[in-house]
């Protein structure tokens, strides 16, 4: 079992990786807490005991469900059940469980404590660490939502045993993100190694820029393309698969735009295939869609589009890059 430490001074927690980590939840319980909320889904592999009184609260699955109105929905539960800002709310579930209950919770008498117990692959070296939570809306994804760190993450490596094909694909994609953002070989790490290097990446990222000022953004590499995607799609392509195809779209455009070689361009197509990730376009969208839609992302501060990509000195924001540059890149793509 390992332990990252995320340090944010007063409000510095820890991220357990291992199997039966689990068992380390009592012990992120805040003093004086007397109720939990448990936000969960049917069909969760993991039961939790935080040894005080719960209450199970189930979201429906899929990102329909990630709106405004479940977190309503939990908010009005958090009333009737009597949550004070001194008790806890637990997110147990993937990464749309852990986003929308620390959402609830940043929101829910102006803030109550959170922690998180991962048990999907994307969770466990993406959403639920780091303090971002939110919710979709028509318009686009997470474009609602705040910066509201847990307490503590629990990553129990024995939730990922009954994960389909599909679901631990999604958390590749995420895996094959952190290979451009330092270098490392994680392919040659363990399971355990592997998933707690991922997460002292993004504990480090986070402690040095906590509300995406700059060097937080790298963690966005290759999801400008793939939240438009997803949007596109009406979410049948999963974050992750989306973020694959995203990754080596940022190579291809980075590549057009004369900041990267081909090689490195195959280098990203071989850790994409090395997951088994899908890395082409879905059939029959239109690229001039996809520009509009990548016109929302918030990382974008000026009038062009605002991607992160490769270069010589390594993975960068690059703002203001000219759309119809994107969009010839898209027309050009071909995974």
């Amino acid at each position: 079992m390992k332990r990252v430490r995320v340090p944010l001074g007063e409000r510095s927690y820890d991220v357990v990786v291992g199997h039966r980590a689990v068992a380390e939840l009592a012990s992120m319980v805040p003093a004086g807490c007397r109720r939990a909320a448990i936000v969960t889904q049917a069909g969760v592999p993991l039961t939790v005991d935080p040894g005080v009184p719960v209450t199970r609260l189930e979201i429906g699955h899929g990102e329909q469900h990630k709106t405004m109105a479940t977190v309503e929905h939990l908010c009005r539960r958090f009333a009737e059940i009597g949550l004070t800002r001194h008790d806890l709310v637990i997110g147990l579930g993937g990464g749309m469980v852990t986003d929308v209950a620390g959402f609830a919770a940043s929101v829910w008498h102006r803030g109550v404590p959170v922690v998180h117990v991962a048990t999907s692959l994307v969770a466990m070296v993406d959403a639920a660490i780091g303090g971002k939570t939110g919710v979709n809306l028509v318009e686009g994804k997470n474009l609602v939502g705040a910066y509201w760190q847990p307490r503590g993450v629990i990553c129990d490596l024995d939730a990922l045993t009954t994960l389909p094909a599909r679901e631990l694909r999604c958390g590749s994609g995420e895996l094959a993100k952190y290979h451009f953002l330092t270098g490392d070989d994680l392919l040659a790490m363990d399971e355990t190694e592997r998933i707690a290097r991922c997460v002292q990446i993004k504990a480090d990222i986070v402690a040095a820029d906590e509300r995406e000022g700059g060097l937080r953004a790298l963690l966005n590499y290759g999801h400008t393309l793939a939240h438009a995607l997803e949007t596109a799609t009406d979410h049948e392509l999963a974050h992750g698969e989306a973020v694959a195809i995203g990754l080596l779209y940022a190579a291809h455009l980075a590549e057009s735009m004369g900041r990267i070689g081909a090689e490195r361009v195959e280098q990203h197509r071989r850790v994409c295939r090395s997951y088994g990730l899908r890395t082409a376009l879905p059939v029959g969208l239109d690229p001039a869609d996809l520009v509009r839609l990548m016109g929302r992302d918030k990382k974008v501060v000026g009038a062009g589009l605002t991607f992160v990509l490769d270069g010589p000195s390594g993975v960068e924001v690059v703002a203001d890059v000219d759309p119809a540059v994107a969009e010839a890149a898209l027309r050009t793509f071909r995974g």
